[in-house]
């Protein structure tokens, strides 16, 4: 989270998408608690890409 209270999420150095305001905060908390598959999850969803297949969880 940047001091003006943004998230910015960035892949591969570029920058995907800035999110701010009550959405910045929100997703801010709960990304602190998250593992990697429920921050995975998350950032799909803050991005715009989910439900693109890619977020389902592995079969055993």
């Amino acid at each position: 989270m940047t001091r003006s209270g943004q998230v910015r999420v960035s892949r591969g150095g570029r920058e995907i998408v800035v999110v701010g305001g009550r959405d910045a905060e929100r997703l801010a908390a709960r990304l602190a608690g998250a593992d990697e598959l429920q921050t995975q999850h998350l950032l799909a969803r803050a991005t715009g890409n989910y439900r693109r297949g890619n977020e389902k969880r592995p079969h055993r």
